[in-house]
């Protein structure tokens, strides 16, 4: 449905509902003047509350609860749920190296087939005309710039990428038993030992994957960007970048930030300059979230789930997280930042070689290809890192480290999930969950306003933004999948004096 109508000041409305292809339950609303995009909010729309599920159960379940999160990437729930269970248990440091490696395997495959997913399946279709058949069709048209060969070439590649994400999930359960919701890992290390045919099995589907990405998922995306070159100046968003670092190198370092990491640790801004994490600095206000205000500005580990869902001023079942007070976007863009300027020679040499095909510096990925490109690069980087993985484990060595679980405890467990940064923290008594807090990617990124005002990472990238055709504002629905949201299918644009230009749903 579409209808248009003007304010007094001629502010107008735009209503998308919903926005496909992302996963999980958004809304989105923003003011348009004059074709502008003048003021927006991000909005989550579902309570679920796992926080509260949690509560008084055997602290080994949630990493099999937490997992039930999400059906895309609940690989990376298990590994911040067993980071954060091996800290409250006190053997952070004591895991073993094919406990470690085999963890990374697990996620790595997980990245990889989500990446994928997220590229081909979810956002590509934005810039890719495909045939007018399902499951392509219907759709809304948008300035498609391919030619008709081009687009038929891309669209085989969208079909060869569902075969591509289902070796990564065969190589999943190789170690991980069962995918989508793993049972290998587990507090301590994994469940499944490795063998020799596990292992060869493994290896070469990791090896036709890495075919697929070298030889058509980076130049797809590299192609993209040459059609698309004008949205290396769209959607940049609060350019604060935050990293907790996945894939250990090394387990024996208890302070997770501090561990030697494929995925580093680390912030950047617009400077191009890094700084450390400091986990203590992670607060979340609730100021405009459906939770009780008393909640607001604490650290996860000094919060409860207290939800208020006829608070006034709330607009979103999401809280927003910040740091230091400030707004910070997480995910691929921000982990290959942090690489980049870091010092890591694979991601700097990858990164200024994409770089090198547009002559264009650094600054220009704060924008929608930006994510686009450090998301591709970031799987070559980690697909390439799993084949040497693989070959360091060893059949005749243990998975698992004993552990007791303490009457009280306290512990947390950071990573990277495909779409950003994870955290989970726990408090244990009388040998079960006290309390239990997820701080997840998109609650970063699509967080509503803080308790001063400012606005989140998506709502930060969406205002500005010039939209051409208020029947078919591609420009927003472009931003927006850009960050990968881990949300269901419903965004609104409005002007916030009530004005509407138009209410559709968006293919």
């Amino acid at each position: 449905m579409l209808s248009e109508t003007k304010s007094a000041s001629g502010g107008k409305k735009i209503v998308i509902d919903p926005v496909t292809r992302i996963e999980g339950h958004l809304k989105i609303e923003a003011a348009v003047d004059n074709g502008v995009v003048t003021a927006a909010n991000s909005s989550g729309t579902l309570f679920r509350g796992f926080e509260i599920i949690l509560k008084n159960r055997d602290p080994r379940d949630a990493t099999q609860i937490t997992q039930r999160i999400c059906g895309v990437c609940p690989i990376c729930h298990a590994t911040a749920s067993a980071l954060n269970l091996d800290s409250a248990f006190g053997i952070d440091d004591k895991i073993t190296d094919n406990g470690r490696i085999l963890r990374n395997l697990i996620l790595g495959s997980n990245y990889l087939q989500s990446h994928i997913l997220h590229f081909y399946h979810l956002a590509a279709l934005d810039f890719v005309k495909s045939p007018s058949s399902p499951p392509f069709f219907p759709r809304y048209e948008g300035d498609y710039r391919f030619s008709e060969k081009e687009n038929a070439e891309l669209t085989q590649h969208y079909i060869k990428a569902l075969e591509i994400r289902k070796k990564s999930h065969e190589m999943l359960a190789i170690f991980g038993g069962k995918a989508p919701h793993n049972v290998g890992i587990i507090a301590g290390g994994v469940t499944e030992k490795p063998t020799t045919d596990k292992i060869t099995n493994f290896l070469w589907r990791l090896n036709e994957i890495r075919e697929f990405i070298d030889n058509v998922y980076i130049p797809d995306v590299i192609a993209v960007a040459k059609k698309y070159s004008d949205y290396f100046e769209i959607g940049a968003g609060c350019k604060n970048y935050l990293s907790y670092g996945a894939f250990d190198l090394d387990g024996k370092e208890k302070n997770l930030l501090k561990r030697d990491r494929l995925i580093k640790s680390g912030r950047v801004s617009s400077d191009l300059k890094y700084d450390e994490v400091d986990p203590l600095k992670i607060t979340e206000d609730v100021k405009h979230s459906w939770y009780d205000d008393a909640q607001s500005h604490k650290h996860p580990l000094s919060e409860e789930t207290v939800p208020d869902p006829e608070k006034g001023g709330g607009y979103s079942w999401l809280k927003a997280p910040r740091y230091d007070g400030k707004v910070y976007e997480v995910g691929p863009l921000a982990r290959m930042l942090v690489n980049y300027v870091s010092g890591d020679k694979t991601v700097k040499k990858l990164v200024d070689s994409v770089l090198s095909e547009f002559k264009a510096e650094p600054s220009v990925l704060f924008s929608v290809l930006g994510r686009h490109a450090a998301r591709a690069i970031e799987t070559k980087v980690v697909a390439d890192n799993m084949a040497q993985w693989v070959l360091e484990l060893k059949p005749d060595n243990p998975v698992f480290t004993e552990f007791q679980i303490p009457e009280e405890s306290e512990g947390f467990g950071l990573t990277e999930a495909p779409r950003g940064a994870l955290g989970h923290w726990i408090k244990i008594k009388n040998k079960k969950i006290e309390n239990y807090q997820c701080v997840v990617p998109t609650t970063w990124n699509a967080s509503p306003k803080d308790d001063k005002e400012q606005p989140g990472p998506v709502e930060q990238a969406i205002l500005g933004t010039k939209v051409k055709d208020g029947n078919n504002p591609f420009e927003i629905v472009r931003i927006v999948r850009s960050f990968d949201p881990c949300l269901a299918c419903a965004v609104h644009m409005i002007d916030l004096r009530g004005n509407i230009i138009g209410k559709f749903r968006a293919f």
